[in-house]
């Protein structure tokens, strides 16, 4: 037995003895951490003092631990088990740190003094640097006796029951809701000036004295009410008018020293403030609204801004000091990151930009901590706890198939099928992959040979798609590619004699404007087994439906359904069927890491021959002729084109071309001797089918339409792209849209308009004309968009980020790494130190599943 082994197992055993002697108060354990703290510096902080390691001791006297911090005002690092995961030099750090401790609370014990002389200020600790470790008093004040940071927001003075109702519009119920309701940006009003030198049109922020203020009339009857003030220092006078508040006029008394920030302009032929920010200034109290960085939060009605200020500085005051830091100090000491209650302090009120950028770094890491956690667990529980249905792989059926195709597949293709039936071969853990490729890539034919060897051996495929025109578009395709005859008496039922079969299969499509009689049988036929493969929007997932062999479930794009969603259609059928999801919008391996990083991918990044690239153009607004007479010649050489606008019908508050409304304009004005037809998303699904019929078969010239075209239609004859509004679609949608034409054997085109964009959107379109690429153009949407607009509009699936930007890369590369290394220590976060990391990931979990079912 070693030397270090002896001194482990003697202190072990000393411990209780030492309990029963000298202590201080009601901490019996303070006198005998003191021994080993002195065994664990001459060690060499090895953490061999104690058996299992000095966390362990921490753990065992957690609760007395937590009262002695409590009432020293210590920091809760003092009383964390995080002595493990520091470095060596880190532990002495440490060590000395207590020994302070432990030493000035005996010596007051023996000596009667009060605890005031304990630790007189944070100089009398030698913490560790600003990363989250600080060892010393915290500076934030705690809730108050009884009350915790996840208390309801009615707690805070001044917020009633219906203020409260108000706050539940912004997600916020509870005060820790509110101390992470993050500002969306920050007013400067930093800069304070002298009256003589403001500047125009700069915002800036002037101290003064309030000479006089009176309510003023405005308007041809006066019913318009302002408050009109004169505010002077030492340099000169300055008028400020408050517009629509003339009730300011009471409170603004004179001789008072008020600051106003603002932006200074001229209002009738003087230099003016108009309806600044304001605050009475008081010698000790804070500002708030005035002379710093101002937070500017998301309102509601009910609720303006400088309520907000006053009531979340409230929450960071008061409160502050009992946010807990669930990221272990170890970790946080590694990536240089602020601790938690001064990162989220800096994040409402920053001392500098830096600070600012300090706290959004650290608040960004614990969000892509949390998603790669919440990811990763759920990826490895999948996999040690699933185990699904092994799929015999017919090679006669897929090679046969193979063979029949009109088109030789990819390298791409068969690498993507490979990766599939290897999948669905072994079972176990069931398949859960993404197949992702650009548009005409092929998604279709590779997901088809995976279905056929799912009905092959017996069992169900179901493919759930987010549109009816989708679902049309995919069981017109499969039976035309598996040459299947409709049924005599319902055309949504087909049934093909795929070479290889030993008996037909059977394929159904149920969407909702399915009639009733026809919904009967298929979802009979579904739940006796007999229809093998079933096409359909959300309803295959309705109550009613049921597909007892289901061992392959298919979602198309994706990312419009929720994930709760995605696990309904694979609780149709076996337990833990394969699920095989596909998308059509490229996505950026940043992007897939943290949505998808329970998936496995495959990607189809190569495009069958044929497919030519398609020229891309943005023309400004009053060249739009010059588009409408290339349009023109296109259809006169026997083509057919697409109007895309952005909006139904107009709006007020929207300055963006509607399609209705171009529609009857184009007819009359500008294609008067042409076919047009209109589609949107309010037409029924008949008259969807019946537009999309007459255009595909070239009975209409020009199809006008909104962005329901974006999948679901394939126009081999179509040869333009026109895009009106080009700037409030994202890349990827516009990359779709282009995708649209280029389908046959004629070179086709792209022209994009916009009647006024700004020089951002003109740099993101000339990005569409730059590459054909969609892996390209998704991250360079991605890099100028942000994840909330990735997708057009915020999509089920797409994580509620605060702080993090998904194009953080580093960020989100040591956050995986973290993850990763985290579990593969504590693969259920159960160990003491991970507790509160552990409830933030299942608040996080939870959080998702009420929001996307």
């Amino acid at each position: 037995m070693t030397r270090d082994r002896v001194a482990e197992l003697d202190y072990l055993q000393i411990i209780d003895k030492l309990m029963s002697t000298e202590h201080s108060d009601n901490f019996p354990w303070l006198t005998p951490f003191s021994k080993i703290l002195d065994l664990e510096n001459a060690n060499g902080f090895s953490n061999k003092s104690v058996m299992g390691g000095l966390d362990k001791f921490l753990i065992r006297w957690s609760e007395s631990l937590s009262r002695f911090c409590s009432l020293h005002n210590l920091s809760d690092a003092f009383c964390s088990p995080i002595y493990t995961g520091l470095s060596k030099e880190q532990r002495s750090v440490w060590v000395c740190n207590w020994n302070d401790v432990i030493r000035n609370e005996l010596q007051r014990s023996r000596s009667g003094q009060t605890r005031d002389t304990g630790i007189k200020s944070s100089r009398d600790i030698k913490c560790l640097p600003a990363d989250g470790l600080t060892l010393g008093p915290e500076r934030f004040k705690k809730p108050p006796v009884g009350l915790k940071v996840n208390s309801p927001i009615d707690r805070l003075k001044g917020v009633d029951t219906k203020l409260s109702a108000r706050f539940k519009r912004l997600d916020v119920a509870t005060v820790k809701d509110l101390l992470y309701l993050f500002p969306r940006r920050h007013l400067d009003y930093g800069n304070v000036v002298k009256i003589a030198d403001l500047t125009l049109d700069a915002e800036c922020t002037v101290v003064g004295n309030i000479w006089e203020a009176r309510q003023i009339s405005l308007g041809q009857k006066g019913r318009l009410k302002a408050t009109e003030a004169i505010i002077g220092d030492d340099t000169g006078n300055i008028k400020v008018v408050w517009f629509g508040q003339g009730y300011l006029a009471n409170s603004l008394k004179a001789n008072a020293t008020i600051a106003i920030s603002g932006k200074p302009e001229i209002y009738r032929g003087h230099r003016t403030f108009q309806s600044p920010e304001y605050e009475l200034v008081y010698p000790g109290r804070e500002q708030i609204h005035t002379g710093r960085a101002v937070p500017v939060y998301p309102l509601t009605e009910g609720i303006n801004a400088r309520n907000m200020r006053r009531i979340t500085k409230q929450a960071v005051d008061d409160w502050l000091g009992g946010l807990d830091d669930p990221i272990p100090g170890y970790i946080l000491q590694r990536h240089n990151l602020l601790g938690l209650q001064q990162a989220v302090n800096q994040a409402h009120y920053p001392d500098n930009s830096d600070s600012w950028y300090d706290s959004r770094r650290r608040l960004a890491f614990d969000e892509l901590l949390i998603l790669q956690l919440a990811v990763l667990q759920r990826r490895r529980h999948r996999n040690l706890t699933m185990s699904g249905v092994s799929l015999n792989v017919d090679s006669l059926v897929v090679n046969k198939f193979i063979d029949s195709l009109p088109f030789p597949l990819t390298n791409a293709q068969q690498r993507c099928v490979l990766e599939i039936l290897e999948n669905i071969r072994t079972g176990t853990p069931p398949m859960n992959r993404l197949l992702q490729g650009d548009v005409g890539s092929g998604k279709t034919v590779v997901v088809l040979i995976a279905l056929l060897v799912a009905i092959s051996a017996g069992y169900q495929g179901g493919l759930m798609v987010p549109t009816e025109i989708l679902a049309e578009q995919h069981f017109q395709t499969i039976a035309s590619l598996l040459g299947a005859v409709a049924d005599s008496r319902f055309n949504n039922v087909v049934t093909a004699n795929p070479e290889g079969l030993s008996k037909p299969i059977s394929i159904g499509l149920l969407t909702g404007s399915t009639p009733a009689k026809v919904r009967r049988e298929i979802t009979s036929r579904a739940s006796d087994g007999s229809l093998d493969l079933l096409i359909g929007t959300h309803t295959l997932i309705q109550s009613g439906i049921d597909l007892p062999n289901l061992a392959l479930a298919v979602m198309d794009e994706q990312h419009r359904f929720g994930v709760i969603q995605r696990s309904e259609l694979r609780q149709q059928g076996l337990d833990n069927p394969h699920s095989l999801v596909l998308s059509a919008t490229p996505i950026p391996r940043t992007l897939s890491l943290t949505l998808y990083g329970d998936l496995d991918i495959s990607t189809l990044d190569e495009l069958p021959p044929g497919r030519q690239p398609i020229p891309t153009r943005f023309i400004e607004s009053d060249n739009r002729d010059v588009a409408y007479g290339f349009l023109r010649r296109q259809i006169e050489e026997g083509r057919q084109g697409f109007i895309i606008c952005p909006l139904i019908n107009e709006s007020e508050s929207i300055d963006a071309k509607a399609a209705t409304d171009e529609f009857e304009r184009l007819s009359k004005e500008i294609y008067p001797d042409l076919s047009l037809a209109l589609l949107h998303g309010r037409m029924t699904s008949k008259e969807k089918d019946r537009v999309m019929r007459v255009f595909r078969d070239g009975e209409v010239n020009i199809l006008v339409s909104t962005s329901v075209v974006e999948v679901g239609i394939d126009v081999p004859n179509a040869s333009v792209m026109m895009i009106e509004g080009a700037d409030r679609f994202g890349l990827s949608q516009l990359h779709q849209f282009r995708g649209r034409v280029g389908r046959g054997e004629h070179k086709s085109y792209c022209i994009l308009l916009s009647d006024d964009p700004s020089e951002l959107a003109k740099a993101r379109l000339s990005k569409l004309e730059q590459f054909n690429d969609g892996f390209k153009l998704a991250e360079a949407d991605l890099e100028l968009r942000g994840p909330g607009d990735f997708f057009g509009t915020r999509q089920s699936g797409l994580p509620n980020l605060k702080m993090a930007h998904l194009s953080d890369r580093d960020l989100l590369a040591d956050a995986r790494k973290e993850a990763n290394a985290l579990l593969e220590k504590d693969p259920d976060l159960s160990q003491e130190i991970h507790r509160l990391l552990a409830k933030e990931v299942s608040g996080f979990l939870d959080q998702a599943s009420s929001e996307f079912s």
